[in-house]
């Protein structure tokens, strides 16, 4: 088994955007973010996001917002950081308190300003073509650089995605698939999901179950993204048995220290890019 350390991986990605800021001279990329409600975990992804983006260089400007506040002046805070000229990339905390229409919350962000690219005209871009730009979803992005920093060859290797997430699920594949990869999207509660599971050369799985998948659900040496993540308490928790799957595996990504802070990272990418489209550099 060998770890893939998603801390050096961001780290590296953290310097190679740092650089590419401090190129620009005085001006510094903007990202706005909207956190609504007291979800602890949501509050610490936001401040993490915010100290790391002063690292490299990204002013962050952070719109908190109680959870009683209404979808009319959720869209209005976005519809006026569309128009702010200063601001580059908008992003949403998800998930979202009960009772709002995620859906029609994301609509409304200017999608030339959608660093997470979940807007509905940035998804139908990604899904209907192969020639996707620098600006992909974050997550994405990460899976993608993990298997590079492998050195995965993804021709004909298949892969099993498992997903809360449609959007998610469909976007993965398609990126994967374009790429030559031959892919199948299932959800943790199918029934014959250790058949779809074990023929994997490659699994990712984003289901935020803790512990879920075990052994007998993994192919001998096959490569593990887990992208779920639950806390507990004090403790962090991926969607894997860590210590159940380390004698089957080829390569696994650990959590905490994995997927985590490469996403972080891939998000400043996104917004730097977002900035040089703006600007036309």
């Amino acid at each position: 088994m060998q770890i893939i350390d998603g801390k050096k991986i961001a780290e590296k990605i953290k310097d190679q955007v740092t650089k590419k800021i401090f190129a620009l001279k005085e001006a510094r990329p903007n990202l706005a973010i909207i956190l609504v409600g007291e979800r602890e975990d949501s509050k610490l992804y936001v401040n993490m996001k915010e100290r790391e983006a002063k690292k490299v260089g990204i002013d962050t400007h952070i719109y908190r917002c109680e959870a009683d506040i209404s979808e009319v002046e959720i869209i209005k805070t976005i519809e006026f950081l569309n128009n702010d000229n200063l601001i580059d990339a908008i992003l949403v905390q998800l998930p979202l308190p009960s009772g709002f229409d995620t859906d029609k919350i994301i609509a409304k962000i200017d999608p030339k300003k959608d660093v997470d690219c979940f807007h509905p005209e940035n998804v139908k871009i990604l899904l209907s073509t192969c020639n996707h730009e620098e600006v992909i979803p974050p997550l994405i992005k990460v899976v993608l650089e993990i298997l590079g920093s492998i050195k995965c060859n993804l021709v004909k290797k298949k892969v099993c995605v498992i997903a809360n997430s449609d959007i998610f699920g469909k976007s993965m594949a398609k990126v994967l698939e374009c790429r030559g990869a031959e892919v199948e999207i299932t959800a943790s509660d199918q029934e014959d999901l250790k058949n779809k599971t074990c023929k994997a050369d490659i699994l990712i799985t984003a289901i935020g179950k803790p512990k879920f998948i075990k052994k007998d659900f993994i192919k001998k040496d096959a490569v593990v993204i887990d992208i779920g993540i639950t806390k507990e308490g004090e403790k962090v928790f991926g969607d894997v048995d860590f210590e159940d799957v380390k004698d089957t595996v080829g390569f696994i990504t650990p959590v905490p220290g994995g997927v985590g802070p490469m996403t972080i990272a891939m998000l400043f990418k996104n917004t730097l890019e977002l900035y040089k489209r703006r600007h036309e550099l």
